[in-house]
């Protein structure tokens, strides 16, 4: 039964959310405050185009209250540039751990979404996977149907990383695959009734995850829809 549930968007500053999340007077360098004292936590997207920097890491940890966490997408340096060679993306992997331990514990998971053109590399991933720090707390997003294969779940599962689930309009949704301790999801459609919000519930609270961290598209809806999966899942607990 999952211990805990942190559900929010896949950014924060975005003027289209005024009038409905934020009010119609918000400044953007009052977003973010406004955000977390509603939501739990948050996906930075900005990460994939250039490396953060710890100056504006810790701004944002100052910024939001304790328990608060970030989910940070790795840098497309990375996963798109380096494709996750190991002897490539060695020195951005750990320049950006380093930086991000300016977050402290509000350091969340970390993203690394793959191109949907590379296919499955088994050993390219398991190289990968060894220069990633003890902590890494790493999920990964694959979006070509070769990897959702039994020996990419259980090289994950040796290396403690997470399988993301990510629900696309163009696609059926890969399986939810518990390889960590914890999980990942994306949901990326535009559109949840209450239905299907109290079936992600129900679903989120049947794995055996401490903790399961979803996020919505940066749909304005995106802060309501994660306000009632996390409404969902406390009266499933109830």
């Amino acid at each position: 039964m999952t211990a805990r549930l942190w559900a929010g968007a896949s950014g924060y500053s975005f003027k289209e959310w005024k009038g409905s999340f934020y009010p119609g007077t918000m400044k953007p360098d009052g977003m973010l405050a406004w955000y977390a004292a509603r939501l739990p936590t948050v996906e930075i997207n900005n990460t994939f185009y250039q490396m953060p920097k710890a100056s504006v890491l810790e701004a944002w940890s100052a910024t939001t209250p304790d328990g608060f966490r970030f989910a940070i997408k790795a840098p497309r340096r990375i996963t798109h540039d380096a494709r996750l060679k190991a002897d490539a993306a060695a020195d951005p992997v750990a320049y950006l751990y380093r930086t991000l331990e300016s977050l402290g514990a509000k350091r969340g998971p970390v993203l690394f979404q793959l191109p949907p053109f590379i296919r499955k590399d088994l050993a390219r991933l398991g190289e990968f996977l060894a220069v990633l720090p003890a902590d890494h707390r790493a999920a990964f997003e694959f979006r070509h149907d070769s990897w959702f294969d039994d020996d990419v779940y259980a090289a994950l599962q040796g290396a403690g990383a997470a399988l993301c689930l990510s629900e696309r309009e163009d696609d059926a949704p890969p399986p939810l695959v518990e390889t960590a301790p914890w999980g990942y999801v994306r949901l990326r459609l535009e559109d949840y009734s209450d239905d299907a919000l109290a079936q992600w519930a129900r679903r989120l609270r049947a794995t055996s995850w401490t903790d399961a961290y979803a996020y919505f598209m940066h749909e304005p809806t995106a802060p309501a829809y994660a306000t009632a999966l996390l409404r969902g899942v406390e009266a499933a607990h109830g």
